[in-house]
C-alpha cells in the first residue's frame, strides 16, 4: 500500500489527527506480524506530527528497557529501569511531557537536537510492556491533546500488535 502523507498538509489539526488515528488502525488491522506492525506505527507518528526528531519504542526485556522500532538518530540501546525520561516513565507507570528536557534529572541524551520530550507507558490491562518515546527539537512541543492522541494511538496497537510476543523475542 503506497502512502503519501502530502495528502494531510492543508487539513486542520483536529482532521490531521482523525486521519492518523484512521489510516493507522486501517494499515495494522491488513498485518498480521506485531514486529512490522510497530515498525510502521513508529513511522506513523513520525509522518504525522510535526517537529519531531525522534520517534520509538523502548521494550521491557529482562530487567531494563531495550531500543525497539523507531524513526531517527542512532539512539541508547538499552535503558535501567528508573533511569532517564522512558525508565522513570516506565517505573511510574505514567505518561511523562518533558518540555525542557535539560531540565530534567538524569536525561539521558541521544540526539543533541532535542529539546522536548514526552513518553507513555505500553500499560494493556494490567500489563505493562515497555514506552512510546518521542523527541522534539522545540521546547514545549508535546501538549494534553497530542498526548491524547498518542495514547488513542497506542489502544489501536493493543488490537494488532502482541507485545507479549516482541519482547519474548
Amino acid at each position: 500500500m503506497a502512502f503519501n502523507i502530502d495528502i494531510y498538509k492543508n487539513v486542520s489539526k483536529e482532521k490531521k489527527y482523525e486521519y492518523f488515528l484512521r489510516d493507522l488502525e486501517e494499515y495494522l488491522s491488513k498485518e498480521k506480524d506485531s514486529l512490522a506492525n510497530l515498525c510502521n506505527t513508529a513511522s506513523f507518528i513520525s509522518a504525522f506530527f510535526d517537529n519531531l526528531n525522534w520517534s520509538g519504542f523502548y521494550l521491557y526485556k529482562g530487567k531494563e528497557l531495550v531500543l525497539g522500532p523507531f524513526c531517527g538518530l542512532p539512539a541508547t540501546s538499552r535503558i535501567e529501569i528508573g533511569k532517564g525520561v522512558c525508565g522513570t516513565a516506565f517505573e511510574k507507570k505514567e505518561t511523562l511531557i518533558v518540555d525542557n528536557v535539560c531540565e530534567f534529572p538524569g536525561h539521558i541524551t541521544c540526539d543533541v537536537r532535542s529539546k522536548s520530550e514526552v513518553v507513555i507507558p505500553l500499560i494493556n490491562g494490567e500489563e505493562i510492556y515497555g514506552v512510546l518515546d518521542i523527541d522534539s527539537s522545540v521546547y514545549s512541543r508535546f501538549s494534553k491533546e497530542d498526548v491524547a492522541v498518542l495514547e488513542k494511538a497506542l489502544k489501536i496497537t493493543y488490537k494488532y500488535i502482541n507485545y507479549k510476543e516482541i519482547i519474548r523475542n
